[in-house]
């Protein structure tokens, strides 16, 4: 097993970075894993492109050790949204999505919708935009056949009880975007029948990485619509048209980059040698001094304080007067995070620095002061 204090080693970015709900710099073992691959793939010394190809595998063995599904139930996607776009192109009756979740899991439902008539997008509007069992509940219907939901919602930084809404949706399909809280929460994935993510946030795997996770019931009802070559039985070359592959395989259209297959390995082998629970835990504490922070500085914060509804993400939402002016004071201390309409967005991660901290309390002091 690996410490806390040995992962930290892994973090290579520059102090005063608080925007791993954005984009998270790579980890020394992913640098690594990209610098002998591009020499692999550079040389292409003899035999050595064969062995590239077995990063899949690596890659499906490592999303099972860290979500339950087995290997053979998950496929390699480029990303989040192509991952969520194959399911709900391939889904039937009606999904219910709260009109608050990222536009990655809204616009695969609405343009399934539009596209192929199959699909209805059933939308909730959820208190403060979070998505609970009891809502759920309240918005089911007999034509509800399956429910999409964000792990954590990226807006409120608010972490879904997905197995709170398992328990209420009965067969129904669940389906769940993990990119929030890949890494750092430990989900009861296995109640989800969908599973699908990246790996550029708090995984530290780079863009062009991410899962496909389906159960056996998900294979069952959902259509693979986009299937090309490598989503069929077919050996190559072949002159006629063969269908689809009974799996999840199916959901895929060509070769894999394995380059990122081998990047997001190493990013989930790192954290599976620390365990997601020491890594939550570690966050939390990180979080709680964040808000400490906001508190000691009369910064209100939006976002829940309760560790049992939230994962890396605190949300700050000064007076509409005065968001431009904590912007302001951000950038002066060199602090990294994202602002969006009327809230900024604070993430942190498992190692945030002292220097780091000590940055975000320079920022705060100054925008106290200047207010």
């Amino acid at each position: 097993m690996t410490t806390i204090e040995e992962f930290a080693a892994g973090f290579l970015e520059d102090p005063g970075y608080l925007d791993f709900g954005r984009v998270g710099p790579l980890s020394a073992a992913v640098v690594a894993e990209l610098q002998g691959g591009m020499d692999t793939l550079g040389k292409a010394r003899f035999g050595s492109i064969a062995l590239l190809t077995a990063e899949g595998e690596r890659l499906h063995s490592a999303v099972a050790e860290h979500t339950g599904f087995p290997a053979d139930q998950i496929v390699t996607q480029p990303n989040t949204g192509s991952a969520l776009l194959h399911t709900l192109f391939g889904l039937s009756g009606t999904v219910l999505v709260s009109a608050a979740e990222f536009p990655s899991v809204t616009l695969a439902a609405a343009r399934a919708a539009e596209a192929l008539h199959t699909l209805e997008p059933s939308w909730m509007q959820p208190e403060h935009g979070r998505v609970t069992p009891g809502q759920v509940l309240e918005q089911l219907t007999a034509e509800t056949t399956a429910v999409a939901v964000s792990l954590v919602d990226s807006r409120t930084g608010y972490l879904t009880d997905i197995e709170g809404i398992r328990q209420v949706i009965g067969d129904r399909l669940l389906i769940v975007d993990a990119i929030q809280g890949l890494g750092v929460v430990d989900a009861p994935y296995s109640v989800a029948d969908v599973v699908a993510s990246g790996g550029q946030k708090w995984t530290r795997a780079g863009w062009g990485t991410g899962f496909l996770a389906m159960s056996e019931r998900a294979i069952d009802r959902i259509l693979p619509v986009f299937s090309g070559a490598t989503g069929t039985d077919a050996p190559e070359p072949f002159d006629e048209i063969f269908p689809p592959t009974r799996g999840v395989r199916a959901f895929s259209v060509s070769n894999a980059d394995r380059l990122a297959e081998a990047r997001f390995a190493a990013a989930l082998e790192e954290i599976d040698s620390v365990g997601v629970p020491d890594i939550q835990d570690a966050v939390s504490q990180r979080v709680d001094a964040v808000i400490d922070l906001a508190d000691e500085f009369a910064i209100p914060v939006a976002s829940s304080r309760d560790p049992r509804e939230r994962a890396g993400i605190v949300v700050l939402e000064p007076e509409a007067d005065q968001l431009t002016r904590l912007r302001a004071s951000l950038f002066n201390h060199g602090v990294t995070v994202t602002t969006r309409s009327s809230t900024v967005r604070v993430s942190v991660h498992a190692v945030t620095a002292p220097e780091t901290m000590d940055m975000l309390r320079g920022a705060f002091s100054e925008f106290a002061r200047a207010s």
